[in-house]
């Protein structure tokens, strides 16, 4: 199952490296599960640090989306370089924050590149690891007289409910490993003589 995993962070974790030209750079880690998330992370440390001067941040998700801010640097100083170290640690579902309090001295861009990096690296080189799989989320409506071999295929295929509507029908958001994916969604045909039909979907 290697294939359908990705590296991401344990905990969140957060590092302040030594002063540069008086400024001060944290950094903030977390292993996220969808953009919001990661969005969430952020406005947290800004409510944690309300008196820092920039708030520069970075995401990288395992469906292949990514996005960085600057937050008031000179564009391209602070949330690529960011971005760059997620990258390079091979990391995915995971956000970055670094924060700077000013210390009075400009460090140009060159400088603002260097100590956004090295914050962003030392907050990922200190964050415990591990791997996880990768999830695909699929939708699926079926009458309660069909619950006996839906619940069968769910439990094969290693579902989980994400969300459940019990009203005239069933109605299940599930998460499955993307190994498994392509496995479930024939099984369901099969077990259910094409009466239910699993559809991909989003969550936020």
């Amino acid at each position: 199952m290697r294939n359908y995993e990705v590296l991401t962070l344990q905990r969140p974790t957060r590092l302040e490296i030594d002063k540069i030209s008086g400024s001060r750079f944290i950094g903030d880690a977390a292993a996220v599960g969808a953009e919001p998330d990661a969005l969430a992370f952020v406005e947290n440390i800004r409510n944690r640090e309300p008196n820092a001067t920039h708030h520069c941040w970075a995401l990288r998700l395992a469906d292949g989306r990514q996005r960085s801010s600057d937050a008031g640097e000179p564009g391209g100083t602070a949330g690529p370089p960011i971005l760059r170290r997620i990258i390079g640690s091979g990391l995915h579902d995971v956000v970055v924050v670094v924060t700077r309090y000013y210390g009075g001295t400009n460090l140009g861009k060159g400088g603002l590149v260097r100590a956004y990096g090295e914050a962003a690296g030392a907050v990922l080189n200190s964050a415990p690891k591990l791997l996880k799989p990768v999830l695909t989320y699929w939708s699926i409506t079926h009458p309660y007289d069909l619950s006996g071999p839906v619940g069968h295929v769910l439990a094969r295929h290693d579902a989980v409910i994400v969300s459940a509507d019990y009203g005239e029908k069933v109605v299940l958001v599930l998460a499955v490993r993307v190994g498994l994916s392509t496995g479930f969604v024939d099984a369901l045909t099969d077990a259910t003589a094409g009466a239910v039909v699993a559809h991909p979907t989003m969550i936020s």
